[in-house]
């Protein structure tokens, strides 16, 4: 996806979905209704274009996504559910319900998507037309809503495209849809907490549950889910960026064709995007991180990124994983 492409509007028909799941496997966006307003898809698993979304809607900064799945059987294979979250998915499912689970083994949701937690945020979408596209394409699709970043969120086909024209590949003309507040989350740990208030109420759920749910210290180190600010994934490795050499026992993130002086003798070296393109970066960000923090480096290098485009997102991201590490 490019800026100044076509974007294509089509009405539902099983012609609109195969083509929508089409777009989302080779790594398109799309939007599409949702219960509450529209939602831009991509693909979960593919970092790519995860990064293209992240561009495509100007957002500020890799929080965590919703992954969106069609049934239960699909949010098992990325979510490990207790007996709790089990009895959510359950009762509300499918619904404005979002459960914050530790991922699976195997889970094939994108470190981006995550924004590099070890837990995922699932939803089973109650809209038909969300539905029906989830059916089709087979996999996860995380799909915040269908703006600019800061606009208001898009009711219609055509708000979406006076926002989003030319920075996506599809919408799906589902008429306008039923504005709403946006899903409960709920986080899934040893005792579940009411992470957001949404569309199914507190005393629903804790009826489900049998006791009331906690309420997250609000100084919590770690951005748990959508839409709950926090601070930060940090390694266990203290970060230096901006680095422009490199110090005996670092290892090295690099970012672009030039190396600094020292890199030749970095304990590991991992390059964001060595033709030095910020989507590719974006897409790579969480996962070399974490592949260079099991190093056991003395500290992890970052050499300066552009600050203009998704940079500003990655720069954001990296300055808050080095709190409390510099």
């Amino acid at each position: 996806m490019n800026v100044g492409l076509k974007t294509q509007i089509v009405p539902v028909d099983e012609a609109a979905l195969v083509a929508a799941a089409h777009v989302l496997a080779q790594g398109g966006l799309v939007a599409f209704p949702t219960e509450t307003v529209y939602g831009l898809g991509a693909d979960a698993a593919n970092p790519v274009a995860i990064a293209r979304l992240y561009q495509a809607k100007g957002r500020p900064s890799f929080n965590p996504l919703i992954a969106h799945v069609f049934d239960l059987k699909a949010a098992q294979r990325i979510g490990r559910f207790d007996a709790p979250a089990l009895a959510l998915a359950e009762a509300f499912w499918p619904g404005p319900l979002t459960l914050v689970l530790p991922k699976t083994r195997d889970c094939a949701v994108a470190d981006l998507a995550t924004a590099g937690l070890d837990t995922v945020a699932i939803r089973v979408p109650a809209h038909k037309v969300a539905r029906q596209i989830l059916r089709a394409f087979g996999g996860a699709v995380v799909a915040p809503s269908a703006n600019l970043s800061g606009h208001v969120s898009s009711t219609t086909a055509l708000h979406v495209q006076s926002d989003l024209e030319g920075r996506i590949d599809l919408i799906i003309d589902g008429g306008p849809v039923e504005v709403g507040v946006e899903s409960t989350i709920v986080g899934c740990f040893e005792t579940p907490k009411l992470l957001r208030p949404g569309g199914v109420p507190r005393d629903g759920i804790e009826r489900v549950l049998g006791h009331a749910l906690e309420q997250p210290a609000p100084d919590a180190v770690k951005p748990l889910a959508p839409g709950i600010l926090g601070s930060h994934y940090a390694p266990r490795s203290r970060l230096r960026l901006n680095a422009e050499s490199i110090e005996a026992g670092e290892a090295l993130l690099a970012f672009g064709p030039a190396m600094p002086k020292g890199a030749d003798g970095a304990k590991a070296v991992m390059n964001l995007s060595t033709r030095g393109d910020l989507v590719e970066a974006a897409a790579n960000l969480f996962s070399y991180l974490r592949a260079l923090d099991s190093r056991a480096a003395r500290a992890i290098a970052v050499m300066p990124i552009p600050q203009d485009g998704l940079g500003e997102a990655i720069n954001d991201r990296l300055r808050r994983a080095a709190m409390g590490r510099e």
